[in-house]
């Protein structure tokens, strides 16, 4: 059986990127799930741990693909594409680590 993936981006967003740009980022990136096949379960937002160790990152996106084809098929889809162009407007750094999943 192949592994499941896990994809995780953690973004910090620039200082002058309006509200209304990081809405339109967070409404894509929750619409992907539905758009995008091999996606088993896809979480986004700020964080809300107590821990405070976000070390400057104050958004993040997990992904759970079926299986390494999937997260590949994910990445040239024109639905992540239309995020990745509204992300690089908007983001001053991301960072992304994906995992197979236990």
């Amino acid at each position: 059986m192949m592994a499941e993936i896990v994809h995780v981006v953690l973004a910090r967003w620039s200082a002058t990127a309006p509200d209304h740009v990081r809405e339109t980022a967070r409404t894509i990136a929750r619409s992907l799930a539905h758009r995008i096949p091999g996606i088993i379960r896809l979480d986004e937002g700020p964080s809300v741990s107590p821990e405070q160790l976000e070390g400057g990152y104050d958004y993040a996106l997990a992904v759970r693909f079926r299986d390494a084809a999937s997260r590949d098929a994910y990445l040239p889809h024109p639905a992540h594409q239309e995020l990745v162009e509204v992300f690089q407007t908007a983001l001053e750094t991301v960072v992304v680590f994906d995992i197979a999943a236990q």
